[in-house]
C-alpha cells in the first residue's frame, strides 16, 4: 500500500506553489442567511488579483493571498452579492451569510453558483441540479422525483416505461453508483419504479457525473449520482409538506439548541390502499399496495472546526394480493460523518457508513406449491477525505476508503407441511474493497486549468465455510473449500483521471477528458430495467472486473449575459470484461451464477447538445442526445456484434417553465427516445408434443419509439411573505395519452394453434393529479 499512496501524494504535490513568507489564509463557512443551510459552490472573487475560490459541499472555502488589503465578493446566483474589504495580515476566518434577492420578474433564475459555472469549472460532463429547480418540473402522480429530473438530463435515458432505473451513455442501470449523504442506495425505486427514494423536501443539492467520475468516487463505470441532503434550518422551526390523490408528505426542521444543533426530519406514505377496501371486487379489497420512507438527520456544530452529522433513511415497498402473493422490499441508510478544519488551508471530512437492502416474496397461490424467497444486501465501512489549498491556483483532494460487503443471496422454498416444493439457502458472500486516492485541480494560468488524479482501487473475496468453483472455458473445472472471513482471492487496478480547461473568455471554453473506472460488483437481471427481486454477484477469481476508458470533448458557450448557456460534448467509451449471460441463463435459485456468466468487449459512442434559458419568466433547455452502445460476448449471438440493451440511438427531452406573476407557474416536459433493442421468437418446433421457441439475434429488433408530453400548473394562494405560504399543483402525466410499450410478450393464436401472436402491455394513458403544497 506505501508504494501506491506515495506515488499518489507525490503526484497532486508536485504541482509548485508560492513561497510562504508574507502569505496568508482566510477561510470561513458560507450559509443561507434565512436558514442556515451551508451553501455549494460559491464564489469568492478577488478582483484585484482575477483570482479566488469556491465553497465545497459542506459550505468551506479556502483563499491563500499575498499580504494586503483586499476587496472581496462573494457571489451566488440568486442572493445578494457581499462585497467586504479585507486587510490580510495574519490567518483569519471569516463565514459569511448571503441574503436571498427579493424575486421580481427578471430575476427569476433555475440555478445556483456562478452564471458560467458551465464554462469555468474544471470538470466536464457534470449536471447539477438544486431542489427549486426539481420541484418546477412536472409531477408525476402528484409528485416531482429527482431521478424522473434526471431522465430528463442529456446522456441520460429511463430504460422503461414509469421506472427509476436510467442509462447513462449507454452503460447499464447497475453501472450508476447512487448515494445519499455517502451511503450506496442499492434500489431506488418505489412502487415498482414510479417513484424514487429521494424525497424532494429533504433533498439539498444533488449532482450527476457521466462517467468522468472524481478520484475520490469509484465502483462504477457510467456515472455518480451524489444526492445531499438538508442539514436543517438552524434560524427557525420550520416545514414543508403536501397531500396529493396518491401520497402525501411532511418535512420539518429547525434548532434544537441555539446554532449549534439542528435537525430535519422527512416522511412520506402512499395511501392507495386506504381506498382498496372500498372497491366492488373482493380480492382488489383484500390487496395491499403502498410504500413509505423516513429521512432524519442530525446536525452539532461543536465549535468553529468541528462538526457532527447524523444522518439516517429508511423506507419499505409492500405489495400483495389476496390468494396469490406477496412481495415487499426495501432500502436502510445510515452515516455518521465528522467534519474537522486542521488549519485554514486543510478541511478534513471522516465517515462512517452503513446500508442494507432486502427484500422478501411469498407465493400463496396453492398449498401444494406455497412458497417463500427471502434476499440481503449489507455495506459497512468508512472514509477519510482530506482537502489541502495551498493556493488560489491548486486544490489538492486525498483520502482512504474501505468498505465490507455481504450478499446472503436466497433463502427459502416450500412454506407449509403440504407443500412440494424443497426448502433452499444459497450460500453467503463476502467481499471487503479498499480505495486509496489523491487529485489536484491546478490553474495553471488563467485561461487554462489542469484537472488530474489516480486512484487505487482494491477489491478482496472473503471466505463462507463453503466451496468456491473454479471455471476453465466457462466449465466447471475444480472446487475449493474456503474458510470464512479468509482472503482467497484478490484483484487491484489503478484508475486515472486527467481533464483541461480552456477558456477563451468567459463566455466560452473547450474542455478535454480521460478517465478509467472499474467496477468489482454488478447485477444478474434478464431485464434492462432490473425489479427489485434481482442478485448482485462479486468479481471474483472467475470474474474480472469490468473496466471503462472514457475520452470526451466539449465546446461551452454562453450567451446574452448568461442568459443562455449551451454545451456540446463528444464521448467515446472502451469495454473490457464485460458481463452477459448465456442464452437461456439461469439466474433463479442458482448457487453457481459463475457459470451462467459469458465475458466479452464492448464500446459506446455518442454526441449531446444542450440549451439552457436561466433567466427570465421563461426558463428550461432543450436537450439531444445521440448514443450507440455495442457488445461482443463469448458464445453468445454467434460471437458477432450485437446492440446492447442501452443502445437507443436518438433521445430528445424538452423542459419549460414560466413564471406568470404573482400567482400562477406553468411548466412542460416532453420527451422522445428511440425503442429499447429486444430479441423476439421468429418461430418454434415441436418435439413430443411441447413447442420451442426459435429466436432471432440478441437484441435484434426494437420496441415501439417513446414519447410522452407531461404538464403542470400551479397556483399560489399566498403571498410570499406570509408565514404560512401554500399551493395548489395541477399535473396531467402522458397529456396526450401515448400508449408507450412497458413489455410486448408473446402467447398462443386461439384461432391458429400452431402460430403465435405478440401483445403490448402498457401501464398508463392519461393520469391526473392534484396537490395542495405548503410550507411554513
Amino acid at each position: 500500500m506505501k508504494k501506491i499512496v506515495l506515488p499518489l501524494l507525490c503526484l497532486v504535490l508536485s504541482t509548485p506553489v508560492f513561497p510562504q513568507s508574507a502569505r496568508f489564509t482566510m477561510s470561513g463557512t458560507i450559509s443561507d442567511a434565512e436558514n442556515g443551510e451551508d451553501l455549494i459552490g460559491v464564489n469568492v472573487f478577488v478582483p484585484s488579483l482575477n483570482t479566488g475560490a469556491s465553497t465545497n459541499v459542506y459550505g468551506f472555502y479556502s483563499l491563500t493571498l499575498p499580504k494586503g488589503k483586499y476587496e472581496i465578493e462573494v457571489s451566488y446566483l440568486g442572493y445578494e452579492t457581499v462585497k467586504m474589504t479585507v486587510d490580510l495580515s495574519e490567518n483569519s476566518k471569516r463565514n459569511v451569510r448571503l441574503t436571498t434577492l427579493t424575486k421580481t420578474l427578471q430575476e427569476v433564475v433555475v440555478t445556483g453558483e456562478q452564471q458560467n459555472v458551465n464554462v469555468a469549472r474544471a470538470e466536464m460532463s457534470v449536471e447539477r441540479l438544486s431542489a427549486k429547480e426539481i420541484k418546477s418540473l412536472p409531477a408525476m402522480m402528484g409528485e416531482v422525483d429527482l431521478i424522473k429530473a434526471i431522465q430528463l438530463l442529456p446522456g441520460v435515458q429511463s430504460v422503461s416505461e414509469g421506472s427509476s432505473s436510467f442509462s447513462v451513455r449507454g452503460g447499464g442501470h447497475d453501472q450508476n453508483l447512487m448515494l445519499l449523504d455517502e451511503a450506496t442506495v442499492y434500489s431506488a425505486s418505489h412502487l415498482m419504479g414510479f417513484f424514487s427514494v429521494f424525497n424532494n423536501d429533504a433533498v439539498k443539492d444533488v449532482k450527476l457525473y457521466k462517467g468522468d467520475l472524481p478520484a475520490a468516487y469509484g465502483g462504477r463505470l457510467a456515472s455518480l449520482v451524489d444526492v445531499r441532503t438538508k442539514d436543517g434550518n438552524s434560524q427557525k422551526f420550520s416545514g414543508v409538506g403536501g397531500i396529493g390523490t396518491i401520497s402525501s408528505r411532511l418535512t420539518l426542521e429547525g434548532p434544537i439548541a441555539g446554532d449549534k444543533m439542528t435537525f430535519v426530519l422527512s416522511g412520506r406514505r402512499t395511501y392507495a390502499d386506504v381506498f382498496l377496501p372500498l372497491a366492488k371486487e373482493q380480492r382488489v379489497k383484500d390487496a395491499k399496495l403502498y410504500f413509505y420512507d423516513v429521512n432524519a438527520k442530525l446536525n452539532c456544530k461543536v465549535n468553529d472546526n468541528n462538526r457532527l452529522f447524523l444522518a439516517g433513511y429508511f423506507g419499505r415497498d409492500v405489495f400483495a394480493s389476496e390468494n396469490l402473493s406477496e412481495m415487499d422490499f426495501g432500502n436502510k441508510t445510515l452515516t455518521v460523518r465528522w467534519n474537522h478544519i486542521f488549519s485554514p488551508k486543510v478541511f478534513s471530512n471522516f465517515t462512517l457508513i452503513g446500508s442494507y437492502y432486502d427484500y422478501a416474496t411469498e407465493i400463496d397461490m396453492n398449498e401444494s406449491i406455497a412458497q417463500d424467497w427471502k434476499s440481503t444486501m449489507r455495506d459497512m465501512g468508512g472514509k477519510a477525505d482530506l482537502s489541502y489549498h495551498p493556493d488560489p491556483q491548486n486544490n489538492v483532494k486525498f483520502g482512504y476508503g474501505f468498505m465490507h460487503h455481504a450478499i446472503a443471496r436466497g433463502t427459502g422454498g416450500g412454506v407449509g407441511e403440504n407443500s412440494i416444493i424443497r426448502r433452499f439457502e444459497l450460500p453467503e458472500d463476502y467481499a471487503i474493497d479498499h480505495a486509496v486516492y489523491a487529485s489536484n485541480e491546478s490553474t495553471l494560468f488563467r485561461k487554462l486549468t489542469l484537472r488530474y488524479g489516480l486512484r487505487f482501487s482494491l477489491f478482496q473475496n472473503l471466505g463462507n465455510d463453503d466451496y468456491s468453483y473454479r471455471y476453465v472455458d466457462y466449465e466447471s473445472a475444480d472446487s475449493t473449500f474456503r474458510e470464512k472471513g479468509k482472503v482467497y482471492n484478490t484483484q487491484w487496478r489503478l484508475e486515472p483521471r486527467v481533464g483541461v480547461n480552456y477558456m477563451f473568455n468567459e463566455k466560452h471554453a473547450i474542455k478535454i477528458s480521460y478517465s478509467r473506472s472499474a467496477q468489482y460488483i454488478q447485477l444478474a437481471s434478464n431485464s434492462s430495467a432490473g425489479s427489485p427481486v434481482d442478485l448482485w454477484f462479486y468479481a471474483s477469481e472467475n470474474v474480472k472486473p469490468q473496466i471503462s476508458d472514457q475520452f470526451a470533448f466539449g465546446y461551452f458557450r454562453n450567451f446574452y449575459d448568461n442568459m443562455f448557456e449551451s454545451s456540446v460534448e463528444l464521448y467515446y467509451k472502451n469495454l473490457t470484461n464485460v458481463v452477459d449471460f448465456k442464452e437461456r441463463a439461469s439466474l433463479f435459485v442458482n448457487s453457481r451464477i459463475d457459470g451462467e456468466l459469458r465475458f466479452g468487449k464492448g464500446y459506446a459512442y455518442g454526441a449531446e447538445l444542450l440549451l439552457r434559458k436561466n433567466k427570465g419568466a421563461l426558463t428550461g433547455w432543450i436537450a439531444y442526445t445521440y448514443s450507440r452502445s455495442f457488445r461482443k460476448i463469448d458464445r453468445v449471438n454467434n460471437d458477432e456484434w450485437y446492440r446492447s440493451p442501452y443502445d437507443r440511438p436518438h433521445s430528445i427531452s424538452v423542459m419549460l417553465n414560466y413564471d406568470f406573476q404573482p400567482k400562477w407557474q406553468f411548466s412542460a416536459g416532453w420527451v422522445y427516445a428511440t425503442g429499447i433493442p429486444v430479441t423476439y421468437p421468429l418461430g418454434r418446433y415441436q418435439i413430443e408434443g411441447l413447442y420451442v421457441p426459435i429466436y432471432s439475434k440478441r437484441n435484434e429488433y426494437r420496441y415501439p419509439d417513446y414519447h410522452r408530453l407531461d404538464l403542470s400548473a400551479t397556483l399560489k394562494l399566498s403571498k410570499p411573505s406570509n408565514r404560512f405560504r401554500h399551493e395548489l399543483n395541477f399535473s396531467l402525466y402522458n397529456a396526450y395519452g401515448r400508449k408507450n410499450p412497458w413489455t410486448v410478450y408473446f402467447k398462443q393464436d386461439e384461432e391458429n394453434p400452431d402460430r403465435m401472436k405478440g401483445e403490448m402491455m402498457y401501464l398508463f394513458s392519461v393520469v391526473p393529479s392534484i396537490t395542495w403544497n405548503f410550507n411554513f
